[in-house]
């Protein structure tokens, strides 16, 4: 029985997938739970509108990503720490501290997309990187000045 996929299925296929199973499989697993849909000529239509649909939406959070990234290349993040001898800080310059001084800009990022190269110990200046979408990375530079 031909069949349409709702829902990834482990070792079956991906959603959107059109798969050929047994009569038994589908009707007395796929189809009363849900996760599949007979492979008609109109739901084979149905499914290439989606498709497309999804391309375009995900084509169009992609420039979206892209036009955010630009935006903070541009413009830079200062962090005042507390620095002993030798500029050294006591502790050191983490994600959420970049968080909160892009909050001061008015950017609202998640600390868990922020990664940096190496741990910030002195004060200078650094590069960081942010994942702001799966396929677009944006660089910001990070100033860390004594207080």
């Amino acid at each position: 029985m031909k069949l349409i996929l709702k829902e990834n299925i482990k070792d079956l296929g991906n959603t959107g997938d059109v798969i050929q199973v047994s009569d038994g499989y589908a009707r007395n697993y796929l189809i009363p739970k849900g996760l599949a849909k007979l492979a008609t000529p109109q739901n084979i239509k149905l499914l290439d509108q989606e498709s497309k649909e999804r391309k375009n939406k995900l084509m169009k959070e992609k420039k979206e990503a892209e036009l955010f990234a630009k935006r903070l290349e541009e413009i830079s993040c200062t962090i005042v720490k507390k620095a002993g001898e030798k500029d050294k800080l006591f502790g050191s310059v983490t994600p959420q501290d970049i968080q909160e001084g892009l909050k001061n800009e008015g950017i609202e990022i998640d600390k868990k997309k922020i990664v940096l190269e190496q741990p910030i110990k002195t004060l200078g200046v650094y590069k960081a990187s942010i994942q702001v979408h799966p396929e677009v990375n944006a660089s910001l530079k990070v100033w860390v000045v004594k207080e």
